[in-house]
């Protein structure tokens, strides 16, 4: 199968300056750029709002078939908590 190279878009960032000093200590900890560190978080982040909503999807299916009060109840509330936080 013939791979096409993704199009790399440059961005231009500013981050505050604990951040930075964190991305930098990755950087020279895993031996790798700076750039290559803040791809990686960016990547992880985007994947890990994935997962939660397609979790929150899956428990508001789970409460709209749900015929048991205190399932529902529970349920509620674990889909208020990841909404609204505790």
């Amino acid at each position: 199968m013939n791979r096409v190279a993704e199009k790399v878009v440059r961005q231009s960032i500013s981050l505050p300056s604990g951040i930075a000093r964190r991305v930098k200590t990755l950087a020279k900890h895993e031996r790798t750029s700076a750039n290559r560190v803040i791809i990686d978080l960016i990547k992880t982040g985007l994947e890990a709002r994935d997962r939660e909503k397609q979790a929150f999807f899956e428990l508001a299916e789970r409460l709209a078939n749900s015929s048991n009060t205190a399932e529902q109840k529970r349920l509620k509330e674990e889909l208020a908590r990841m909404t609204f936080g505790e």
